[in-house]
């Protein structure tokens, strides 16, 4: 299953998050679903996984939001980076 991760240092959480949900760029059209986690040491940390049902999808979506020019904002950012899971453990 592929998916973007991507981290971005956004400073004030609640802002970038309204901006996050208009998804200007379009990076998750065509996503199943996504995860947001913070830091819990800084809550402006915020790290990204958008799950997609192909890897052309998920590569499509990085290249959006790169082009789209969102994540020159901010600074501190890593990613977009397209990535499949190869193992899963739960205990």
């Amino acid at each position: 299953m592929p998916f973007i991760i991507t981290r971005i240092n956004v400073g004030d959480y609640d802002a970038w998050k309204q901006s996050f949900d208009n998804d200007v760029p379009r990076a998750r059209e065509a996503a199943t679903g996504y995860r947001l986690f913070r830091s819990l040491q800084e809550p402006g940390e915020v790290f990204v996984q958008v799950e997609f049902a192909s890897a052309g999808d998920a590569v499509t979506g990085a290249e959006r939001l790169r082009s789209s020019g969102v994540l020159a904002r901010f600074s501190d950012t890593s990613g977009p980076t397209v990535v499949e899971e190869v193992e899963t453990v739960r205990r």
